[in-house]
């Protein structure tokens, strides 16, 4: 990837409503060039979407779940993945004996076992083991999830 377009990347991640304009003014370019630039990232699939980073604990969320899976089959065979909403985070993965890791949010602890016992259920012989890590939102955070630490620190390069 380019400097010119590492650079503007970084800067949308650390505030993606800013305009074109601010943004060329930060870059030091012209804004149809940031213009052009931008669409460009999109139409490639480098920027996949522009979206916000909310408050989950003020949506509503109190947990944050970190599940770690053992499968016996493709991860593309787990069902009901695509329409699973509080599912914001589903791939392969590997270590501590498990190939799959999820993050999901849940608004109470009764809505998360809910959850892990529809998925046991749903993925039956699919899954052969199934452990989570659980994270209170509302408990000490030393760092709140974003995009934007590691947009700083790239641009420190």
């Amino acid at each position: 990837m380019k400097k010119k377009d590492r650079r503007l990347l970084f800067e949308l991640m650390k505030d993606s409503k800013r305009s074109d304009r601010e943004l060329a003014k930060v870059l030091g370019v012209s804004q149809p060039t940031v213009t052009r630039n931008r669409s460009r990232l999109v139409k490639e699939g480098v920027i996949r979407e522009f979206t916000v980073m909310p408050d989950f604990v003020k949506m509503g969320y109190e947990i944050m779940a970190i599940s770690l899976l053992k499968t016996r089959n493709p991860l593309n065979d787990l069902e009901g993945t695509k329409s699973c909403s509080n599912m914001i985070f589903l791939a392969e993965g590997m270590g501590l004996g498990k190939d799959t890791v999820m993050i999901s949010l849940h608004k109470d602890y009764a809505e998360y076992s809910r959850f892990v016992t529809e998925h046991r259920m749903r993925w039956g012989e699919t899954l052969k083991d199934y452990e989570s890590m659980i994270v209170s939102l509302k408990g000490t955070i030393v760092k709140p999830f974003s995009l934007k630490y590691l947009a700083e620190e790239q641009s420190e390069d």
